[in-house]
């Protein structure tokens, strides 16, 4: 009997961004496993309907999500954020080790390909990977797994705005809005800024912004131009999206100015 677990890439909520090859692994999969983060989650509504739409009748688990610690403590600093996001990954580990357990538990023989779907692509600033990791590392289950690519919001963020993310011949920076700050210092020209809790554009009025929430759902928002401005419509666009759908996640790029000779 064989168990396989299947990080199924699902892009940003729309059924329309999923690949082929990430719905026949829907179809194919007798069970999908679905993380659920609070009461009347959108995101895992999101997740419900992509299975309903490719891969109708299929059996779903759901798995609350812990919750990760947002003091003090996780912010102060690099360290302690680390610590916390280690604890959360312990936990997320021990919650998905008994869903995974009842999954196959309930398959009949014990066996079969159990679909984790994971928002946007599992390359990009998720943890889905090191969960998986961190489960296997427990020791009680044992099972075969792969990473099927999904369309991250890089590549949305570009679409949508019609660009290239960087300039002919220039590297681009992928970071955290955390670490934005030290990229600038470090004289990053082209940075793609992910999980931002807020936007902190102090000090960077003449760069250049792209700037998407939501991407791929019916309420997604984009403005661009020079940052100061556009920020007043961006901070306004920004709240107006968290309004409506009741959750914000967005990325953008940052263009440094041209020094002018």
């Amino acid at each position: 009997m064989t168990r396989r677990v299947r990080l199924v890439g699902i892009g940003c909520g729309h059924p329309d961004q999923l690949t082929i090859e990430a719905v026949e692994a829907l179809k194919a999969s007798s069970c999908a496993l679905v993380t659920v983060k609070r009461e009347d989650d959108p995101l895992a509504a999101a997740r419900h309907a992509i299975i309903e739409r490719h891969a109708p009748g299929l059996r779903v688990v759901e798995v609350a999500d812990p919750e990760r610690d947002r003091s003090a403590r996780s912010t102060a600093t690099v360290a302690g954020y680390e610590d916390v996001v280690t604890d959360w990954h312990d936990a997320r580990a021990e919650a998905w080790e008994a869903a995974l357990s009842a999954a196959w538990a309930d398959a009949g023989d014990g066996s079969g390909d159990v679909a984790l779907l994971v928002w946007g692509d599992p390359a990009f600033y998720d943890s889905t990977i090191r969960v998986v990791e961190r489960v296997l590392a427990r020791g009680a289950l044992d099972f075969e797994w792969d990473v099927l690519p999904g369309i991250s919001a890089l590549q949305l963020l570009a679409a949508r705005h019609r660009i290239v993310l960087h300039e002919v011949g220039q590297p681009i920076l992928v970071t955290t809005a955390r670490r934005l700050r030290a990229a600038v210092v470090d004289g990053a020209e082209n940075v793609v800024v992910m999980l931002s809790a807020g936007l902190e554009l102090e000090g960077l009025d003449d760069w250049q912004i792209w700037w998407g929430a939501n991407l791929g759902t019916s309420d997604e928002r984009l403005v661009a131009g020079r940052v100061a401005d556009v920020l007043p419509t961006l901070l306004a666009a920004r709240d107006e999206a968290k309004s409506v759908s009741g959750w914000v996640m967005d990325v953008y790029l940052l263009r440094r100015p041209r020094a002018v000779t």
